[in-house]
């Protein structure tokens, strides 16, 4: 199983990128974590499948869309009107089975992990 991110950069204050994550095979969920300088690794957004139900974390509400693309295996990560505490390594996750999406929150619940992109959001 692979997961491959890109997508990250540098990046001006206010300004957006988008992320994606290529699996190599269909997953029943697929999200997208990040680790900050400094700081514990932390849930960004998690979607169960194309056009299904989806968890954001309250920090990037109405500010970071994920999506999937399941024909191609691919998860993105819209991100919009960035901050300089945005900036993080994202990581895709997924898992292959469904779980409520309560449990989506946690690192634990998923089966595998990208190797991580790097965002750097510049003031």
């Amino acid at each position: 199983v692979q997961l491959q991110a890109s997508g990250g950069g540098l990046v001006l204050a206010g300004g957006s990128v988008r992320l994606s994550c290529a699996a190599s095979e269909t997953f029943s969920i697929m999200g997208w974590f990040r680790q900050g300088p400094g700081k514990e690794r932390e849930f960004v957004a998690a979607m169960r499948r194309p056009g299904g139900p989806t968890s954001y974390a309250d920090s990037v509400k109405g500010q970071f869309t994920i999506s999937r693309d399941n024909a191609k295996n691919i998860v993105y990560l819209q991100m919009n009107s960035l901050k300089s505490e945005d900036t993080a390594v994202y990581y895709c996750a997924a898992r292959r089975s469904a779980v409520v999406l309560s449990a989506l929150r946690n690192f634990r619940s998923y089966d595998y992990w990208g190797q991580g992109t790097q965002v750097t959001v510049s003031s």
